[in-house]
Order: structure tokens, then sequence, then C-alpha cells
């Protein structure tokens, strides 16, 4: 059987690419091929930047009201075709259709902000900052920007990038991961379908070749990319290298400190979904659970051991499962690679996920795996392992807790569960992480906030998302305005308002 191939989109059509080389998308649940993915070569980079490039003058100069109108008919279109998205989503990248939905629906919600984007754009004004001197700025769009996204959010992080980008004035190229394009191809066409122009929003698939050439071109203004910390701190430096502005987002290892006062069953529900859902394959997926004390960790893992060997793991497509299958293969493997190395270094593997029986059958499956009495110097600890493995550390006090989380190589995410106000307040203000959860396992903000990690979690000053997102993706411009109303003589001095 012939496969089909997954095109890119320019200048508003589908387009196969000059290219031979291809990559394979999977039926995770299958383990079989499902379509052929070009990678782009110099000819396809070369149309994607030009037609970019074309289309940005006229979509600059648009009103921002105009374009919250085409931005608010691609919200309504992508509702429309929600059904359809998610099972791109989910046949695509493994995860169950529910959390599809749900990955699209917070996607969602950062184009319902860039609705707003006529209010967002305002700049400031001061009238008489000097004698018959006026003061405004503006905020005005970058050009041509490349938005490189992971396999994890399909649609949830090229919708973070893509309506703030869009909604101030960018053209946008966005090379979203081989591994699941389709979903990002359809949202380019809805975008057409809403009234943009042709070139304003073109996909271009591809690997390093095209990753680097988005980092280097000089149409390109800025760079903006989530995934694994080494690939986005080469993209920053890259792309840093070559003058433009860049936010990389890269890996964590998101830690949920347990108090003995926090309330267990709320708690269990909460790592449970957190850990395993979308099979761990979040950036804000909860992989380490601290607990204070012994008593503490002795009744968390007793009540999570029950649960994790219940989880029901299947087709994605199925009705009531859990988890759907990881991504590829080698993802599957690397992550019970993980596993074996865990307990070679000495951890309880209390749940092992590469025992349960839909591990056993085709499809990259695996159970979800817990881990007992981790210690900070395993490599399941100090490593993102991105699957439905949580490894539990234990710690004598709350002060130990916050130790390891400050000490950690990432800084993505935390969660501290707890009755206590004054213990969750001093936590929060201290925690060296960049998004904190109060008795909520995955604190992954609104989208009038800004998404955003610390330390070796993010690689740049502009977070996603909120005005972080505006103001990545605009320039301010400062005007000083004087009017004439007599003449003025010749001044050779530094001016110096009055």
């Amino acid at each position: 059987m012939t496969l089909p191939r997954i095109p890119h989109f320019l200048n508003g059509a589908r387009h196969d690419g000059h290219t031979g080389r291809t990559a394979p998308a999977f039926h995770p649940a299958s383990g079989a091929p499902a379509a052929h993915v070009p990678l782009a070569d110099a000819h396809d980079i070369e149309a994607a930047l030009a037609s970019a490039a074309a289309a940005f003058p006229a979509w600059g100069e648009r009103s921002p009201l105009d374009r919250a109108r085409i931005m608010f008919r691609w919200r309504e279109l992508c509702l429309a075709h929600a059904d359809e998205l998610a099972l791109l989503i989910s046949r695509e990248h493994g995860k169950v259709v529910a959390d599809a939905r749900g990955e699209l629906q917070r996607g969602l919600e950062v184009v319902e902000f860039a609705c707003g984007i006529p209010h967002l754009m305002k700049g400031e004004f001061s009238d008489g900052v000097s004698r018959g001197i006026d003061m405004h700025s503006l905020r005005q769009p970058l050009g041509v920007v490349a938005a490189i996204t992971p396999f994890n959010f399909p649609a949830m992080v090229p919708l973070w990038m893509l309506g703030p980008a869009l909604a101030t004035g960018n053209c946008v190229i966005l090379k979203p991961s081989e591994r699941d394009p389709s979903a990002g191809v359809r949202l380019a066409e809805l975008f057409l379908e809403a009234g943009a122009p042709p070139g304003v929003l073109n996909v271009l698939h591809g690997d390093a070749e095209a990753v680097n050439a988005l980092c280097t071109d000089p149409r390109v203004q800025a760079v903006s990319f989530v995934g694994s910390t080494p690939i986005a701190q080469h993209v920053y430096e890259t792309a840093a290298r070559h003058g433009k502005r860049v936010q990389a987002m890269g890996g964590a290892k998101n830690h949920l400190v347990v108090l003995p006062d926090a309330d267990l069953d709320m708690t269990v529900e909460s790592l449970m979904g957190a850990a395993y859902g979308s099979a761990g394959e979040r950036c804000m997926a909860i992989s380490v659970a601290v607990a204070v004390g012994d008593d503490t960790a002795d009744a968390l893992v007793a009540r999570l051991a029950d649960r994790v060997r219940a989880l029901k793991v299947g087709d994605s497509e199925a009705p009531g499962m859990d988890m759907g299958p990881l991504v590829t293969a080698a993802h599957r493997d690397k992550v019970a690679g993980y596993i074996g190395t865990g307990v070679a270094e000495g951890a309880e593997l209390v749940v092992d996920g590469r025992q349960h029986p839909a591990a056993q059958g085709p499809g990259f499956f695996l159970g979800g795996s817990l881990f007992d009495r981790v210690t900070p110097g395993m490599t399941i600890y100090r490593e993102e392992i991105f699957g439905p493995v949580l490894c539990v550390v234990r710690v004598a006090t709350a002060d130990e807790a916050l130790a390891l989380c400050d000490t950690h190589q990432y800084g993505n995410g935390v969660a501290i569960f707890t009755r206590s106000g004054g213990a969750a307040r001093e936590f929060a203000h201290r925690v060296q992480v960049g998004m904190v959860g109060i008795n909520v396992p995955i604190p992954v903000p609104l989208a009038f906030y800004s998404f955003g990690g610390w330390k070796g979690s993010a690689f740049g000053d502009h977070n996603q998302h909120g005005m972080d997102g505006v103001r990545f993706f605009t320039k301010l411009k400062t005007v000083t305005t004087r009017w004439p109303v007599g003449a003025d003589a010749a001044s050779f001095t530094m001016p110096v308002l009055r």
C-alpha cells in the first residue's frame, strides 16, 4: 500500500516539496507507518521564506482590528473542526482523544486572547512633556518570524505562538514536528479560510536543515522554539548570533512536594493525571513526587501503586482509556531504558510499566511505572524521561524539599500540596522555578498570563503568550513630536526637555 504524503503549506496552497528525503509518521497505537513527511531542502525553505516576506508588507499594515476579526473567524473555524483536529492529533501523537480536545482548547484560549490585539498593542502618550512637545510610543510587527514546535502538543504550542505572532502583524513560518505534522497543516488551511492572505502563515516540514536555515536567514526576525534543552540552547545561540530575537523553551523535571498535612486523596488524584496523562509526554508533567517524612511517603506510595497498576492503557481512540501509546518506537524504547537504569542504580521499582499487557502487543505502549526511594544522584532523577514514569523521593523536612527543587538543572514547573497557607506562601516565594502550583498539579498559566520556566528550561528574555508574547513579537517605537508655532534659534547643545 502506498502511504500518503503530508505536504508543506506554502503561500496558501499544499506543496509536495522538491526533496526526495522524507520521514515516516506513524500510527502509534498499531505501530504501523501512516504517512511520509517531506523534509524541506533549500528550494522548499526558500519558497517558504519568499512567501512570508512577500506577504508581510500588506499584512503588517492592516489595522489591528481587521487582523482581530480574522483571528476570531479562525477561532470559530477551529472550534467547528475540533473533532477533526482532535482525531488528527490522537492518531499521529497517540494521546487519547479527550486529551487532544483539551490541548486544542488550551491553544485556542491564546487565540481568544489575541483577538484583543487592538487593545494589547496600544502604546503610551504623554501630552506636553516640554514646551509644545508631545511624546508617544507604538508597537509594530517584526516581519517574518519562525515558530518551531514539538511533537507533544501539535496544536496547542503552535497556537501559543501563532496567536500573538499573527495578530500583531507578523508573517509566520511554522515548522512542526515531523512526527505529527498534520494538525499544523490543517490549522494553516483554516486560517486561510478565515480570510487571511496567502503567505501569512506557512507550514514547512523538516529536520535540522530547516531549523538551521530559519535560525540563520536574515529575513527571519525572530524564532520561537519549544523542545528539548540541548536543541533549545542550540536554537537560542545560533539565532541570537545571527541577530534574531529568540525565545527557546527547553526540558523540565517538575516536582510535586507533599507536606505531611496534605490531603492525600487530592494529592493522589492530582499525581495520577499529572504524571501519567498523555503518557507523561508533557513538559509540565509531574515526574517527581517529593514526600516530606517517611509516613507521608509510605501512605502516598501505597495509594499510588494500586492506581498505577489499574491504569487503562490502549488505543487512543477507544473510549475510556487513561493513556494511549508513546509517539514512536524509539521513544518508547528510550523510556523503557530509563526504567532499567533506575533499577540498576538502586531505585525501588514498585510498578513496572514494561510489564503492562498493552506493552506486550503491537503499538508503542508502556504502562505506568512508579519508583520509590529515588535519590538525587540517580539518572532517573536528574534527566527528563518524558514518559509515564513517576519517581518518589523521600526527604525529612520541607526545607530539604525546597532545596531539591532549587538545585535541579531544570526550573520549569513545581507544585506543593498542603493545607498550610503560610507554608505554601513561603514555598512559592522562595522556590527557584518559573511556574508554581499550590494544590494545583500542572500550573500552566492561562492565556492572559505568560508561560515560561527558569534555569535550563528556558533561554531568552520573553515567555510564551500573555503580554510577554505580544512584546516578543513586536518592536517598540517612541515618537517625539513638535509642531512649528514660531521660529526657534538653532541650538548646538544636548536637547533638554523643560
